[in-house]
């Protein structure tokens, strides 16, 4: 295979299944500061942004500031919960390293605060696999804008059409089209019919053991051709 490829990563719900913990601490969270939410109204209510997610639940209560810190707290809350039980999706080891005995760059590209992407590299000691991570503070649009995947390919030196996108949700499968992109759907917090419409994605699966990575480049590249 003599054609250059990257590999790029959103990380919760995609290299780590967490959103579950996530949407807890957030219950725990809103809770602490007087809205008490049932955890399904959470799930409905707490995805995007942190920032977002705030002004769209308290509107202009809070300042910048204010918002940042009860962000803050809410990522600790997280980590804290989540670090006994913290560890990869299942096959993503494996592929991991056979990427990178392969020489394929990798990145990660993901709307999580930069403090939970350092939390889950260096907890797990998978830092040294990614070229690339572009995190919340590195852009100024969230998904489905492509910046962030833009940045990733960027700095993996890597055409945007060679890059092979992992994904957990429908604003993922929208980010990766909108950057020209093809994406493998991680069913994590989303079920595989929810991507039907999508161009962009290739295939849903429940985790990483049911791809080949040489066969899915191979697929990119008969796709691109």
């Amino acid at each position: 295979m003599t054609e250059k490829f990257g590999l790029i990563f959103d990380m919760d719900g995609t290299m780590i299944d967490n959103m579950m913990i996530h949407h807890r601490a957030w219950q725990k969270k809103l809770s602490e500061i007087g809205l008490e939410l049932s955890l399904e109204e959470v799930i409905a209510k707490c995805h995007g942004l942190n920032d977002d997610i705030l002004v769209r639940l308290f509107g202009d209560k809070y300042t910048f500031e204010e918002r940042d810190r009860i962000s803050a707290e809410k990522e600790a809350i997280y980590r804290a919960v989540f670090l006994p039980d913290l560890k990869l999706i299942e096959g993503l080891p494996a592929m991991l390293e056979e990427a990178a005995k392969l020489g394929i760059p990798m990145g990660i590209g993901t709307a999580a605060r930069s403090e939970n992407v350092d939390y889950l590299l260096d907890n797990l000691n998978i830092r040294h696999y990614f070229k690339a991570i572009v995190s919340d503070v590195d852009v100024q649009k969230g998904k489905p804008d492509p910046e962030v995947f833009f940045k990733v390919a960027q700095q993996l030196e890597i055409s945007h059409s060679n890059c092979l996108v992992f994904e957990d949700s429908p604003t993922g499968a929208k980010t990766a089209l909108n950057a020209g992109m093809k994406a493998i759907i991680l069913t994590t917090t989303h079920k595989a019919e929810e991507f039907s419409s999508f161009e962009s994605v290739l295939k849903c699966i429940d985790n990483y053991t049911e791809i080949s990575l040489t066969e899915e480049l191979e697929q990119l590249l008969v796709v691109n051709s």
